[in-house]
């Protein structure tokens, strides 16, 4: 493990206040978190304590500002947040990532006054947030979307149906994307604010997953959903602009929860290799296994760089469309390659369930499919380039 003041490249040392919002996260992550998380995994439950100790701890409304009953913190100390649970837990981290880089930042962005006065203390405070914008025929074509919105007096009424939602299940909130005007394609695309308990909605099937199992994954099913008008999200027809813009940023939180997942895959190899011996010395003595720890090394601090570089310009309100598609697509590549590494580097015993590094090995697969597929990051990263 490495020593938390080894030297650091500029782009990535932390302001005091961030490195001790950091190793507050840190510590809470591997005493708290860390004894539950093998059973989390087998049930694909997430437990309701750590939940309310993550909204104790203020980490579900991080960048919220405190007028509204948030930390008043930065996207970045979202960043290292994620960064930090997914060392210890990737599950818990979508679960901070959703909240933070999705929920509550589309309607810190496009709510109107009300609704902030109205939701965003509630997000920071008790309520699960979820961003439901994917269905059977809208993946990466996020814009093909079935899910219809009718107006209905002071309402609209909402019918379709959602797949793959993360957090559904402890949701009380939902941003759902349905389209109020077909005839207009995607310009009909509106985003409705949706309460758990709306006449009309309901919480269906649970995916039972690869990895990440503790982070809830299910359908929505909306017949005739009553919305008041006062939930839309935004502007009618404008919804395309909150999923697009909005995904920019969440891009940013999958890559924290990507280098997080590899971070950690490598602190178990480094211990390992410490600790277990073959031949008379330590494997970590054998310049094969030095070899492959260089290597992780490398690939977790280029994903480091690339990922804090996309958080700060965000930050600071440079354009970071390319830079977060980037962070994205490599961090993605390099939680799965090093964690499959790490169980080289483990042998046998990384095989197996008493160890984490399966787990981890399981949970980074995903990085390469939500939020944008790696292929879809690689379209955007090139028309970046091509102007």
């Amino acid at each position: 493990m490495l020593p938390l003041d080894h030297p650091v490249a500029p782009l990535t040392r932390l302001t005091e206040d961030e490195a001790m919002f950091r190793d507050t996260v840190r510590k809470f992550a591997r005493e708290q978190i860390a004894p539950h998380v093998r059973e989390m995994d087998e049930t694909a439950v997430l437990r309701k304590d750590l939940l309310k100790q993550l909204f104790a701890l203020g980490l579900m409304g991080i960048d919220i500002p405190e007028q509204y009953g948030g930390q008043g913190g930065s996207f970045f100390q979202s960043i290292l947040a994620i960064e930090e649970l997914a060392a210890v837990d990737p599950s818990i981290a979508v679960v901070v990532d959703v909240q933070n880089t999705l929920f509550s930042n589309a309607i810190q962005r496009w709510g109107s006054e009300e609704q902030k006065r109205s939701f965003l203390p509630r997000v920071a405070s008790e309520v699960v947030g979820s961003y439901a914008l994917s269905e059977a025929g809208s993946g990466s074509d996020a814009f093909a979307l079935a899910t219809r919105a009718r107006q209905d007096g002071d309402s609209w009424l909402i019918t379709g149906r959602k797949l793959w939602i993360t957090n559904a299940a402890e949701a009380g909130l939902y941003l759902v994307f349905a389209n109020a005007n077909p005839e207009a394609g995607y310009k009909g695309i509106t985003c409705f604010l949706v309460e758990r308990d709306s006449p009309g909605f309901q919480v269906g099937k649970k995916e039972d997953k690869l990895g990440i199992r503790a982070s809830s994954t299910c359908e929505l099913i909306l017949d005739d959903c009553r919305v008041p008008a006062a939930n839309v999200l935004g502007e009618v027809g404008k919804g395309y602009k909150v999923a697009i813009e909005t995904l920019n940023e969440g891009r940013i939180g999958i890559g924290a929860q990507m280098l997080g997942l590899a971070r950690g895959a490598m602190e178990h190899a480094i211990a390992h290799a410490k600790q277990r011996k073959q031949f008379g010395k330590p494997i970590g003595e054998f310049q094969g296994v030095q070899f492959d720890l260089a290597e992780m090394a490398t690939q977790v601090e280029a994903t480091r760089l690339l990922v804090y570089n996309a958080a700060r310009l965000r930050d600071v309100g440079e354009p970071f469309l390319m830079e977060s598609a980037m962070a994205k697509y490599f961090a993605s590549q390099v939680a799965e390659n090093v964690a499959s590494k790490a169980i080289e580097v483990l042998g046998g015993v990384g095989f197996t369930k008493d160890y984490p590094v399966e787990k981890l090995y399981r949970d980074a697969k995903i990085g390469r499919i939500y939020e944008g597929t790696s292929n879809m990051q690689r379209v955007t990263i090139a028309k970046q380039l091509l102007g």
